[in-house]
């Protein structure tokens, strides 16, 4: 289909987009966050928990240590006890399970997947969500109730930090040694700390200066706001109240804030993109129909859809999967029935233009003010950032207390000791809330607050320095018996929770092969890293160049020259249909090929 038979110009569009670009382009890139260490310590303070907390020591042996309380760490958990292991030990910084739900308790929390096929466990644990989208309250007793479902409680440590993890050669486990004096050893370790787990603050001057209120939104500061995740926060009537960000986490809040507050700013940098959430409450008739296997089938039919596939139906049939259904819809209908790669690449853009100019006539549709609507509209491609669905955020800016400062891409100039300055206006304010998400593609070990020592005193620092090195991300060479959750070299998905329970089986499925063999340890030959690396860079080059021209975010390292960091750096490019097909294969043919049990 030519341009001119469309109803927008293509070229003019794509200019839109770069210079809307290029006007968020910082040399700093991801350098430009502040970490939360001395003075800035206390916004990862955990204020959900009663100070002073102890316990002795644990100088024990156990089979598995599991790194971090959320749902990877609970569902490796979980499906160890099912393949029969007793000695879990899973330690956690919060007090409780749950991980970003712990954390994220800020009004208006809410899963923007499908809670059907989000919540993991659900047949496991008999519970079916209340609701579509779940709020927070209901996912974090969930991961409570996988807690109590699997016996993980008994043995877990929280309010534990690790300080180091150290091989033990000569005796085949690990040293485990936390900030509690916890000298722990262990067969293997699991780590799934979590991409987005350290919340970071941007580097404004004079940050430091404000003598009123602050705290970021993952350490949602209740006692000060009033009120709990549900709103009412009755102790903001009087205040003047600024939110520094416009990610997924501000678009579920802002509205109960600009409910709340006397006045709120909202500082924005870039805007999201905010389409139709629609929730609903769970049909009790729909779940009396539920089959034996019902959310595994689900669960990979969103999978599939989201990631390109094709199914008969949608079983989900949410914005997700809208999204990529007319995407891929619109393309191959105007590609025809024989296109090359280049033109479906062409068709896919087009295809995305229109859907990024109905989220953008959405703002039109729901904002009253024109110049207010016109700075809320995304201008770059889809998938640039992380798409968000809520129904009340763009109607909020409607309100006369509400107010939106667009930095027109730069954002906030300085802090001062009363309030905030952009293009030489102070805003007064009595609370900064920093809604400003968490560190990505920072160094692994500082992400996770400890260094990890393996063979002859090699660290993951040292190994990882000049990016991830892996087979299939899971292990590294020289690092035996040490498995990694997340995002390290293998392949993101929409869905966490379904990409965390595939990994978490294949976990399982390697330590049982190893126990077969009656092996000691488990660890990759250089060799098959090496070309596992290889693949990944090849694989990568697939959407580098999309990575390159979107607009700076967690997603290409804030927009980084090469575009080498960030959330999807080193990830297998064919996606994750493709590669959990590849590691079953690998898997299901028993030699495990370049792994090796000695």
């Amino acid at each position: 289909m030519s341009a001119d038979t469309l109803d927008f110009d293509p070229n003019a569009l794509r200019e839109k987009y770069r210079l809307e670009r290029d006007r968020r382009l910082r040399p700093d890139a991801i350098a430009q966050y502040v970490e939360p260490k001395g003075d800035f310590s206390r916004y990862i303070d955990d204020p959900y928990v009663e100070p002073g907390f102890s316990r002795a020591p644990l100088t024990d042996t156990v089979d598995v240590v599991v790194i971090g309380g959320g749902f990877g760490g609970l569902m490796a958990a979980a499906r160890l006890r099912e393949a029969g292991v007793r000695d879990i030990r899973i330690i956690e910084k919060g007090g409780d399970f749950g991980g970003t739900w712990y954390w994220n308790r800020y009004p208006g929390a809410q899963c923007d997947v499908e809670a059907y096929v989000y919540l993991p466990l659900l047949e496991e644990t008999g519970f079916v969500p209340k609701e579509k989208y779940s709020y927070a309250a209901e996912i974090r007793a969930h991961a409570r109730r996988i807690g109590e479902t699997f016996d993980l409680y008994k043995d877990a440590c929280f309010q534990t930090e690790i300080s180091a993890l150290t091989w033990l050669d000569d005796e085949h486990r690990w040293l485990v040694t936390t900030q509690r004096d916890d000298r722990i050893k262990a067969r293997y370790v699991v780590m799934s700390n979590g991409p987005l787990n350290r919340p970071k603050l941007p580097g404004i001057p004079g940050i430091a200066r404000f003598k009123g209120h602050s705290f970021h939104t993952s350490r949602w500061d209740y006692a000060y706001t009033g009120g709990d995740s549900s709103g009412g926060m009755d102790k903001l009537a009087d205040k003047r109240v600024a939110v520094i960000g416009t990610g997924a986490t501000a678009v579920q809040c802002v509205p109960y804030l600009g409910r709340d507050a006397k006045h709120l700013y909202v500082f924005q940098r870039t805007p999201s993109s905010v389409d139709v959430r629609g929730n609903r409450p769970t049909d009790p008739d729909w779940v009396e129909t539920l089959a034996p296997g019902w959310q595994k089938q689900r669960m990979d039919n969103f999978n599939i859809l989201v990631s390109g596939g094709q199914q008969e139906v949608d079983l989900v049939s949410d914005g997700w999967t809208d999204i990529i259904r007319s995407l891929i819809s619109k393309a191959a209908f105007r590609s025809g029935p024989t296109l090359s790669p280049d033109e479906m690449a062409r068709q896919f853009e087009l295809a995305d233009f229109n859907k990024m100019n109905q989220v953008r006539a959405r703002v039109d549709a729901l904002v009253d003010d024109p110049k207010t609507a016109e700075a809320l509209k995304p201008w770059y491609r889809q998938f640039c950032k992380r798409p968000t669905f809520n129904d009340d955020y763009l109607p909020t800016f409607n309100r006369p207390n509400v107010t939106l400062v667009d930095t027109d891409g730069r954002g906030v100039d300085r802090v001062t000791e009363t309030g905030l300055v952009f293009d030489g206006v102070e805003y007064p304010v009595d609370c900064i809330i920093f809604a400003t998400g968490f560190e990505v593609g920072t160094a692994y070990t500082r992400r996770a607050g400890f260094e990890v020592h393996g063979r002859d005193g090699l660290t993951l620092s040292e190994k990882w320095s000049d990016g991830f090195k892996t087979l299939h991300g899971f292990y590294s060479h020289g690092f035996p018996n040490c498995f990694h959750m997340g995002v390290t070299q293998n392949a993101l998905t929409v869905n966490f929770p379904h990409m965390l329970d595939e990994q978490a089986r294949h976990i399982v499925a390697v330590i049982a092969h190893a126990d077969q063999r009656q092996a000691q340890t488990i660890e990759p030959t250089a060799e098959a890293e090496t070309r596992w690396v290889e693949t990944i860079r090849a694989s990568a080059v697939q959407n580098l160049q999309f990575r390159i021209d979107c607009t700076p975010g967690y997603y290409n390292g804030e927009g980084a020259a090469s575009a080498r960091v960030g959330l999807f750096d080193g990830q297998y490019g064919p996606g994750p249909v493709a590669f959990y097909d590849l590691v079953r294969r690998w898997r299901s043919d028993g030699a495990m090929e370049g792994l090796r049990f000695s």
